[in-house]
């Protein structure tokens, strides 16, 4: 149940903040980018989503994170992250034709921090509420 409740906790803490920054707050940013495709494949999207919830989920509870309270699982996402946008603000500046990099790198550093702070506390709060009530 803990990681179900993670996964879902994942996904919607994803999709919320993500698609904020790409349709809302950030829509020209993502706009003037070339390599967009005009129609996503939403279910790759969501499979990676439920790929990347699954794994933080696993590993948070084999880990020294998993310590019950939030610091930890806050820890454990930042570092997740931290690997994930790094890929996001850094290589893809580079290998793409990126209009402006610097603002590019800015959004996709500050969305990350937003997207796995947000997710940091749902997996807490996931795993937290499955173990209530066991002993």
């Amino acid at each position: 149940m803990k990681h179900l409740l993670a996964i879902l906790g994942y996904v919607f803490g994803t999709l919320v903040v993500q698609a904020t920054s790409h349709f809302a707050l950030f829509k020209a940013h993502y706009d003037a980018i070339s390599f967009n495709r005009p129609d996503p494949i939403f279910a790759f999207g969501i499979g990676s989503m439920i790929i990347q919830g699954a794994v933080l989920s696993y590993v948070y509870s084999r880990s020294q994170f998993n310590t019950g309270k939030l610091g930890g699982a806050l820890t454990l996402s930042w570092l997740f992250g931290a690997f994930l946008v790094s890929y996001e603000a850094l290589a893809e500046a580079a290998k793409y034709n990126i209009p402006d990099i610097a603002p590019w790198v800015g959004v996709e550093v500050m969305s990350g921090a937003v997207q796995y702070t947000l997710i940091g506390a749902l997996l807490c709060f996931a795993h937290r509420f499955a173990n209530r009530g066991q002993g």
